[in-house]
Formats: C-alpha cells, sequence, structure tokens
C-alpha cells in the first residue's frame, strides 16, 4: 500500500513534470515565432522586451530559412472562414530597378485588396511615403501582387499578417534561386512617425517588411514587395515603413486570426489556417 508521504511525494513529482513540459512548450513557440517572423532577425523586436522575444518581420532570405530550428508541434486548426482562391498563377515578374516617380505626392491613393477571406481597402500617405506608395501603385498595375498568397501569421507578441510575396515562401526568391523578388528593393520611409516612435505600430497599420538586423545595423533600405498588416497593437522598434492605415477590414483581420497559424516544423514560417489569398490588388488616387 502506498503511504500518504510517498502519495504526496508522487503528485509534486508529477506537478513538476507538467511544469517543465508548460516551460519547454513556451520555449518552443518563442522559437518558431522567433524564426517564423524574423528569417534571420531581421524584424528584429530588439527595441524592447517584447520585440526581443517576438524575433524579426523579415522578409525572409534563404540563409535565414536553413538558420531556423523550429520544434514546436502544429497549433490545432479552425474552421478555415475564407473562399476558394480566384482562378489564376501567381506572378512570376521582376525588374531590375525601382519604377521612377509617378504618383502625385500630393494625393491620397488608396490599395484596395480583394482577397478570399473579404476586403480589405488601405489609405496610403504618398506625402510621407512616396517611393513606398509610388512602388505599390506600379506593383498593382502590373498584377504582382494578385493570386498571391498571405504568408505569415503571428499571434503573439505581435499580431500581424504579412503579404506580399507571390511565391508564398517568405523568402521572395524566384524559381531558379537568383533574383530577390520583386528585383528591386525601395528605401525606409518615416521612420520617425509619432505613432511608430513611441514602441508600438498601432492596430490597423501597414508597414514595409524588411531585412533590416538591428543587431549589425545591416540591410537598411532593403524594403521589396512584402509588408505586414497589424490587427492588434503591437510592440516593435520603428524599424519598418508605416506608409498606411487599414480604413476597411479589420473584421476581415479578426477572422483570419481567429483560425491562428500552423508552424511549418522546416521553415519555421507559421502559415495562417485560413486560405489567405489576394485575388486581386488596385491602387487608385482619391
Amino acid at each position: 500500500m502506498v503511504s500518504n508521504e510517498q502519495r504526496r511525494k508522487q503528485l509534486a513529482r508529477e506537478k513538476y513534470l507538467r511544469q517543465q513540459q508548460r516551460r519547454t512548450e513556451a520555449r518552443r513557440r518563442t522559437r518558431i515565432r522567433n524564426a517564423g517572423i524574423a528569417g534571420g532577425l531581421a524584424l528584429v523586436l530588439a527595441a524592447g522586451g517584447a520585440y526581443a522575444a517576438a524575433g524579426g518581420l523579415a522578409a525572409d532570405d534563404k540563409k535565414a530559412d536553413k538558420a531556423a530550428e523550429p520544434s514546436a508541434p502544429p497549433t490545432s486548426k479552425a474552421p478555415d472562414p475564407c473562399e476558394k482562391p480566384a482562378k489564376g498563377a501567381a506572378s512570376t515578374k521582376h525588374w531590375k530597378k525601382e519604377p521612377k516617380m509617378s504618383i502625385d505626392t500630393s494625393a491620397t491613393y488608396t490599395m484596395k485588396l480583394e482577397t478570399t477571406c473579404g476586403d480589405i481597402e488601405i489609405e496610403m500617405d504618398a506625402a510621407k511615403t512616396p517611393r513606398t506608395v509610388n512602388s505599390f501603385e506600379f506593383l498593382a498595375g502590373e498584377g504582382y501582387l494578385d493570386h498571391s498568397p498571405c504568408h505569415r501569421l503571428v499571434d503573439q507578441g505581435i499580431y500581424v499578417l504579412q503579404c506580399g510575396d507571390p511565391t508564398g515562401t517568405g523568402t521572395g526568391m524566384s524559381a531558379d534561386g537568383k533574383v530577390q523578388q520583386p528585383g528591386y528593393t525601395i528605401p525606409d520611409e518615416n521612420l520617425d512617425d509619432p505613432k511608430v516612435k513611441k514602441g508600438t505600430y498601432p492596430a490597423g497599420t501597414v508597414a514595409m517588411a524588411n531585412r533590416y538586423n538591428a543587431q549589425t545595423k545591416e540591410n537598411r533600405d532593403s524594403g521589396g514587395s512584402q509588408f505586414f498588416l497589424v490587427y492588434e497593437d503591437s510592440p516593435l522598434p520603428p524599424d519598418y515603413t508605416p506608409f498606411g492605415t487599414i480604413t476597411k477590414g479589420m473584421d476581415v483581420l479578426k477572422k483570419i486570426a481567429d483560425a491562428g497559424m500552423t508552424p511549418d516544423p522546416q521553415t519555421g514560417n507559421t502559415k495562417p489556417n485560413a486560405t489567405v489569398v489576394i485575388d486581386k490588388a488596385t491602387v487608385r488616387k482619391k
């Protein structure tokens, strides 16, 4: 017969093992988040504890993908709340140079993303981020974002949906591995925006992903076509060009977030469980 003292010790041991298991799982989830968003420590939230814990909002590169070593099991999936993508193939275009300025910097431009989960509309600030807005006006006109999946959802520490890579991988590499799409980069802009200088990107912010490494100060001005939509206030350093504000579709983002994400054990990317595809992207002058 087991004595009361033996039983007490057994229960204490089981409690300790459960605590250790929870701590291990928490560390695994942190590694997934770090590798998934950062891809080489590039959205490195180094400006604060939350940033450092979360990793970074990077436009990933191959080296970063190989460095990721996630081990967390996939999260449980909620039902897919989105529709099937429209027929069509993602773009394989790329360009050697940034497009020439063609927008009216005194005007306001809107970008509409018709997604499988609902429409999202973004008001873009051409005065503060002229080259970013000009680039998206060009890319949308070329159909570059059409049929492209949003490849990353982060729902801990920071709260963002990342899109803009037609390959759907976050690496942005062409099929032959030779070109970092869209083929050109644009400079960081508007990093002194009061909204982000305070260490938080407010819900509704739309900003550029990049490959900047805050620890080494390398890869400034490395934005391309990838961007992220903030669906809840997120602690991030002012390293990512805030170029727009969501005016319609926050409910769409919430629906996507509620469906959760699944970590990829190979790359560390945290793919949304919802089928989020941009069927059509258009930019118009208001």
